[in-house]
């Protein structure tokens, strides 16, 4: 009778503790439910290393887009959503920098902010974003870079240079606004954790 209730002791002990342990593993190795990404953009794995054309520059976060040959409307929002999101930083704006990469074929006229002149309604070339910097890297390097993941987005690259995320760009309006709504919940989380830049 002791026997048995020892036999029965143990095998609950066994249950309780070394079951769920098995399930965890298996539920794991399965992908049975969603893992806990909080993050907007999708995941570099491995990240993209710039560090050898930033090696330079100073040690911020950036937001990353390469300039096209031709900046069409979806480059246009891209330039737009990069200088409105440093604008709605607020205070941590100084520690991220909007940062777009030229080729020597990039449209380097995309670069100038068109005006329309409540007189006449002519167009005035007011000169560049002003918050958008702008890194001229050769092309070979662009595609060294961007060997393993289309440079059709706009990156966040953390203090060490590493492209981190990826959001999609979109020549809709609405979808770019609610794009870069992402982009700035993605960067306001990562500067919330990070202490440097």
């Amino acid at each position: 009778m002791i026997e048995k209730k020892n036999k029965i002791a143990i095998i609950a002990l066994v249950v309780v503790f070394v079951l769920p342990v098995i399930l965890a593993k298996v539920a794991l190795e399965n992908d049975w439910f969603n893992k806990a990404a909080t993050n907007r953009g999708e995941l570099l794995s491995p990240p993209i290393d710039f560090s050898s054309d930033f090696a330079d520059l100073p040690p911020l976060w950036r937001l990353v887009y390469v300039l096209p040959e031709k900046c069409d409307v979806t480059c246009k929002n891209a330039l737009y959503a990069m200088g409105q999101i440093h604008i709605a930083l607020g205070k941590h704006m100084d520690r991220v920098e909007p940062l777009i990469i030229t080729t020597n074929n990039s449209q380097l006229a995309a670069l100038k902010v068109p005006d329309i002149s409540p007189e006449n309604g002519t167009e005035v070339v007011q000169g560049q974003h002003k918050a958008l910097k702008t890194l001229q890297i050769p092309e070979k390097n662009v595609n060294e870079m961007f060997k393993s993941v289309s440079p059709n987005g706009i990156f966040i690259v953390d203090t060490l240079n590493n492209g981190m995320l990826k959001h999609p760009l979109y020549p809709e309006k609405e979808q770019a606004v609610q794009a870069s709504r992402d982009i700035l919940l993605d960067i306001k989380k990562l500067l919330k954790l990070s202490r440097i830049g």
